[in-house]
């Protein structure tokens, strides 16, 4: 019989405290389960858009007790498609989503709950009714007090890299070195946030696979996911269902059939340092994520 022995990575050690005064651990790699509360979400199916929107925030509620069974470590929930040329919702409308499902789930669940939004009047709201983090597409550029209010809240807040807006992010975009022009990126946000007052051990960068970028750019970007290791912050990274997938693999069946590749990516993410994975398919994920860690700790 094998002797196993767990490697020891800084991952071991790194925390970050949550609104409520629990942490988030990173003894391991973390998975994002996703909630799209939206009647137009780009992946159809029982995990993302229930009854065509129209399921009640009980329903989403039971979503996300399953997502947590399944070994979700985190659920976040949005109000706004940011697929390519998505078209903007206001904040009102994006609250009336996103709020009763929070306060449904928080009847049953200490989960940590992420709100994906770059509205500040959104975040606010969310956390007041029981969200912890913040996942801004925009890296606090859309909506510049967002990163004032994660340091008044002292809220973890996740910084995603995007071209422009989701309504022209994908019109030819374009880079010299895709990696050194997102950690630039990254280094002027993370300045920004803490001039802002935000701690900095409160903050999650995301490179933002399908924000703004090519096949080429998003295959880049998983491969060398490990050179933002050096700006010593939490790795977010989100490829589930994402159209460079069926790139890769052509089909004509719809995303939410892209399950194997948004594994695969999952996995390969992981290997190269991911610390969470924002999925739909939490079960798969998960059990792919013991496969590649019980490997790990005997090799």
């Amino acid at each position: 019989m094998l002797e196993q022995k767990t490697k020891h990575t800084d991952r071991e050690t790194r925390k970050i405290a949550l609104v409520d005064g629990h942490r988030l651990k990173f003894d391991r790699p973390l998975v994002m389960g996703i909630i799209n509360v939206t009647p137009d979400s780009f992946s159809n199916g029982h995990n993302a858009t229930l009854n065509g929107g129209k399921s009640t925030p009980k329903q989403w509620a039971e979503r996300a007790r399953t997502m947590e069974n399944e070994g979700a470590d985190i659920i976040d929930i949005g109000g706004e498609s940011t697929r390519p040329g998505a078209k903007p919702v206001s904040a009102d409308k994006e609250m009336q989503r996103v709020l009763p499902v929070i306060e449904e789930i928080r009847k049953s669940s200490t989960l940590p709950i992420s709100i994906d939004t770059y509205k500040s009047e959104t975040a606010r709201a969310a956390l007041d009714t029981g969200a912890d983090i913040i996942n801004d597409i925009s890296a606090s550029r859309l909506s510049p007090d967002m990163a004032k209010l994660a340091a008044e809240k002292k809220a973890p807040l996740v910084l995603m890299h995007m071209l422009g807006t989701p309504q022209q992010m994908q019109k030819n975009p374009h880079y010299d070195d895709c990696v050194a022009e997102i950690g630039q990126f990254f280094e002027e946000r993370i300045n920004y946030c803490l001039d802002q007052g935000v701690d900095r051990s409160r903050l999650i960068l995301d490179p933002g696979i399908g924000f703004g970028k090519r096949l080429s750019d998003n295959i880049e970007i998983l491969a060398g996911l490990r050179a933002f290791g050096r700006l010593g912050l939490p790795l977010l990274v989100g490829t589930s269902r994402k159209s460079f997938i069926n790139m890769l693999h052509p089909t004509n069946l719809p995303a939410n059939q892209r399950i194997g590749g948004s594994v695969a990516a999952a996995v390969v993410a992981c290997a190269n340092g991911a610390d969470i994975l924002r999925v739909h398919d939490v079960r798969q994920t998960v059990e792919a994520l013991k496969v590649f860690r019980a490997v790990g700790e005997i090799s």
